[in-house]
This record gives structure tokens, sequence and C-alpha cells, in this order.
């Protein structure tokens, strides 16, 4: 319970750009407008899409409340904002299936580009998973970024989890291959592979996935599989440009979202939900291993309003 309260502390403060960015634009449409018009509507609209919500939910998140409003027979500005803050988290809610994997024998395939919080990323889950009493081995298969290997090696002691490596610049595919034989023979709950994600070269990327998703099927039929993509959250809408690019070369199933602590753009969390229908199942936002949890659209929403 400490850490859950830690890391809604940890939240808020991370959020607290963001904040700045979009929730004192909101109070001072709703503290600035005595009436609910076309006006007041445009500026709520205006002040979400600024804060890297997009086009999609910003558009979601008015229909809504207009749709509310009306059901309500709301008059005073002030009144929305309860019902505005109830539209933003129905936008971002993960449900209950987000976490299967969890409970099934799984693979978790890790994407990202260089730079985003990838490997870390990796590391802080497989200690998160390893917590939860499951048996994880990790798969360092982003053999083409120097230092990548020892990075997760250093964070597999940390977290306590097994690693199966190859040398660097080997095939990834043949790390997997290992790791899964690794897995199989050890029982493991969870094979979380940290993948490369060099999306300036789709296609070799995709030949590489192809790869690894053909030794999956044929040698781990049996295992669920989760495909994340690391976004860095401080890069706003390039962080759904990547989103939709790694999309169109692997089926992602959910996003990492880094670096929320350190961004006036923690409104691309739900962007991303709603313009890709890819939900964000984890949030960052610092460097130790607590610092990376499941997203939670009440526990956001609350944090960012700064309401409890």
């Amino acid at each position: 319970m400490e850490e859950k309260k830690g890391f809604f502390k940890r939240l808020a403060e991370g959020l607290s750009k963001t904040r700045a960015n979009i929730v004192s634009g909101i109070d001072n449409i709703f503290s600035g407008f005595s009436s609910i018009d076309d006006d007041f509507y445009d500026e709520i609209e205006e002040t979400l899409i600024m804060g890297d919500l997009g086009i999609n939910a910003t558009t979601a998140i008015i229909d809504d409340l207009k749709k509310k409003v009306k059901e309500n027979h709301i008059k005073e500005p002030a009144e929305c904002k309860q019902y505005l803050i109830d539209s933003i988290r129905q936008q971002m809610d993960v449900g209950d299936t987000a976490y299967e994997f969890e409970n099934r024998t799984s693979v978790v395939l890790v994407i990202g580009v260089n730079g985003v919080g990838k490997t870390t990323s990796v590391g802080k889950l497989a200690g998160k998973l390893k917590d939860q009493g499951k048996k994880v081995i990790l798969a360092a298969a982003d053999t083409f970024r120097a230092a990548a290997g020892e990075q997760l090696s250093e964070w597999a002691n940390r977290a306590g989890v097994e690693i199966i490596s190859g040398q660097e610049g080997s095939d990834p595919a043949a790390v997997v291959y290992d790791a899964v034989a690794a897995a199989k023979a050890r029982h493991a709950d969870v094979l979380l592979c940290d993948t490369a994600g060099r999306l300036h070269n789709k296609k070799n990327l995709m030949n590489e996935l192809g790869k690894i998703n053909r030794i999956l099927e044929k040698e781990y039929p049996e295992a669920f599989r989760e495909t994340l993509v690391v976004l860095d959250g401080t890069t706003g809408q390039n962080a759904l440009v990547q989103a939709r690019e790694f999309s169109e070369v692997a089926d992602i199933t959910g996003i990492i979202l880094t670096k929320l602590d350190g961004t006036a753009k923690g409104g691309i969390a739900v962007a991303i939900h709603s313009e890709l229908g890819i939900p964000v199942k984890y949030i960052g936002v610092g460097e130790s291993i607590d610092d990376l949890q499941k997203f939670n659209a009440d526990e956001f929403v609350n944090a960012l309003f700064l309401t409890t």
C-alpha cells in the first residue's frame, strides 16, 4: 500500500508540467466563461489538443461532455469539470484482460527505438513479475545495440532473474530460440524478450520480428503472446507516430510509456489509446524498479487533476 501511495505522489509530481499545460488552461476556461456555448467548447477542445490528447480523443471527450451537459441540464460552466474528468477517464480504461499474460505461460516481446528506455523497462518489468512470484527468464535479443546485453544483465542481477544472451551482432532469433529452450526446461512463467526497434529500416525490422515469430510459433505454440512497444512520453506526437509505425510491422498489444516525470505532454497517453486502439499498459515516472507501474486510468486522471 505504501508503494502505491508513493507512486501516486510520484505520478502527481511527474504530471506537474502536463497539469500546468492542460489543467490550468481548463480551470481558466471554467472560471472565465459565464455560460456554456460553442466558444466554451472550442476553448476546451483547443486546450486538450495543445496538451497532446490528439484529435480523436478530444473529439470523443467533447462529444461526451456535450451529451452529459444536455442530459443533466447543466447551465454553469464550473459544473462541467467533473463530467470532463470522467470523460477523459473513460477514454483511457484498459479493461481487466489487459494483463492476461501474467496469468498464463507467456512470451512478452518488447520493442522500441534507441533512447526510449526499452532495456530499462524490460528490466523493471522482470523485477515486477518476479515480485509477484513468477519465474521469469530474460532474452537479450537486442543484439545490435552496443552494451544492450550488458545493461540487461545488470537488470537481470538486480531483479534476480536468469538471462539468455548471445554475442553482440548475433542473430536475435537465435537468442530467442535458446531462450525458449531454457524457458521450457525451467518451466518459466514468463519469457521476456528485449528485441530491437530500428524503425529507420522497417524492412529489416519486419524480417527480424517475422523470424522471431516463426520460432515462437514452432517452438513455443502453447505460450500466450504479448508485444509491448516502449515510447518516450516526452516526445508527444512523435510517440504517437512511432506507435503507428510499429503497429505496421508488429501486432502490438500494449504500450509502455516512459519518462512521464519530465514532460508537459502526458496527454499523449490518452491520444495513443484513442487514435490507435492500443492501450497504455505501463507507465514510468523515474529510475527505480518501482517507478514502472501498471497504468490505471483512475490514478492517472486523479493525479493529473489532483483529485483523489
